[in-house]
């Protein structure tokens, strides 16, 4: 017998909005529409939404996973007119207004697409089967683990050599994912390896940060590119500009100057592109591997599909003519707008066209060490640190989020320690090392 609840969403006589993609844009859409006559569907691969901004604290092991997740169905569990569904898209077949799925065809009246982004190794597939990727939770404890057990591998390796090839971590890209990482990783060396690990000289561990621009975080001020490379610097961490990695394996990169490093750990935080999904060719701009959208976020081919955040181009913006920045801000903004617009066509009014908000970039490299844009102006140190840390507690889904958070962070701010270094599942990479002596329990 089914139950009232779900008697009563098969049962509403509303359009039906498939949302694909639980991300920051996904999930604003379906709180925004929660009590308005649609009946929405939420189809994500993960049954949790996931806080990217610190993905790298999971990494480092300053934050648990569940202090940066929530699941959906917490969420949308009030909410009588939004269901999810647990689901791999595979396909959309716009003429039937279809969306398959690993669990059957769904059928829409609206289709809106947050599916984010990706990796993007510009045509470096010798990185992409090694290096490790940071775009979700399962890829952070993958980072966390291999960190921790190439800390375990350099106290028992048999030779120098082996010691330094478990101790050098290589980052590949220094926009702000690369920058908070590396510094992160050298508050590691200064603390947790100096005070733990006293069978060998911390000074051997090495972060070494690669990046082909000529500056880091070169989509910010040069006042706060010149200042983050500063704190990186003072860190310890080795900043290599205008250089690239053209090739490796899982014991060497290869640069571009010719120059190689032995690493048992390279990590790609060079870049993004958008996630694609077969069936609208028609749409999709393969240069930018993004969908064409006009200015109200809709496909220009098929008017009942919009497209949000990371995948979405919007070219028809003087400001921006080559798209929007693939950034959460434009992803919030986007569908809070979809929503507005929404609720206008429900009530039979226009729709309105998308206007980006910027407000501003942040970073933090460590201890009251971070940058900020906002506007004109720029700066960094402990204020900028605490804004940071500020804007991204507000940002977590859930009170328990912000909580678990804060908590975390003052324990570290006071003990100088990161509390949460366990191999819980160690990480196995394609090519098993024998100087990683956890490989083989799993």
């Amino acid at each position: 017998m089914k139950s009232r609840a779900k008697i009563a969403y098969d049962e509403l006589p509303y359009p039906t909005v498939i949302v694909v993609g639980g991300g920051f844009a996904g999930l604003e859409v379906v709180r925004g529409l929660a009590g308005q006559p649609y009946k929405v569907v939420l189809l994500d691969r993960q049954n949790h939404h996931c806080f990217q901004p610190l993905l790298y604290q999971v990494a480092t092991a300053s934050l648990s996973a569940d202090s940066i997740a929530h699941p959906f169905r917490r969420t949308i569990g009030p909410m009588h007119n939004v269901a999810y569904r647990m689901a791999d898209v595979q396909r959309v077949d716009p003429e039937r207004k279809v969306v398959e799925t690993n669990i059957g065809d769904l059928s829409y009246d609206y289709l809106i697409l947050a599916l984010g982004s990706t990796t993007n190794f510009f045509g470096n597939r010798q990185m992409e089967r090694t290096a490790m990727q940071l775009k979700s939770i399962s890829q952070a404890l993958d980072i966390r683990s291999d960190v921790l057990q190439d800390l375990e591998a350099a106290i028992s390796a048999s030779t120098r050599d082996e010691r330094l090839r478990a101790l050098n971590f290589v980052i590949v890209g220094a926009g702000p994912t690369g920058v908070e990482l590396a510094g992160a990783l050298a508050e590691i060396r200064r603390t947790v390896v100096a005070r733990e690990y006293r069978e060998m000289e911390s000074d051997m561990m090495q972060i070494v940060l690669i990046d082909s621009n000529d500056r880091v975080l070169k989509n910010f001020s040069e006042k706060s590119s010149t200042n983050a490379q500063h704190y990186l610097e003072d860190l310890g961490v080795d900043v290599r500009l205008g250089d690239r990695v053209v090739g490796g394996d899982d014991e060497r990169i290869q640069l571009s100057d010719g120059g190689m490093l032995e690493t048992n750990t390279v990590i790609w935080a060079a870049g993004v592109k958008g996630a694609i999904i077969p069936g609208l060719e028609a749409d999709h701009n393969e240069q930018a591997s993004r969908y064409e959208v006009d200015r109200t976020n809709a496909l220009k081919h098929h008017p009942e599909i919009f497209v949000l955040g990371d995948c979405a181009l919007m070219t028809d913006v003087e400001e921006w003519p080559r798209g929007h920045p693939q950034v959460a801000t434009v992803a919030i903004q986007q569908g809070q707008l979809l929503v507005k617009n929404f609720v206008a066509k429900a009530s039979g009014r226009p729709m309105e066209s998308f206007t980006y908000r910027d407000k501003g970039s942040m970073a933090v490299i460590g201890r009251r060490k971070a940058v900020v844009d906002i506007g004109k102006y720029s700066f960094g140190g402990t204020f900028a640190w605490l804004l940071w840390m500020f804007v991204h507690v507000i940002q977590l889904v859930s009170f328990r989020n912000r909580m678990m958070v804060l908590f975390n962070w003052g324990w570290k701010y006071l003990s100088w320690k990161n509390t949460i270094r366990l191999i819980i599942r160690p990480y196995i990479r394609r090519n098993t090392l024998v100087s990683r002596p956890f490989a083989a329990q799993e």
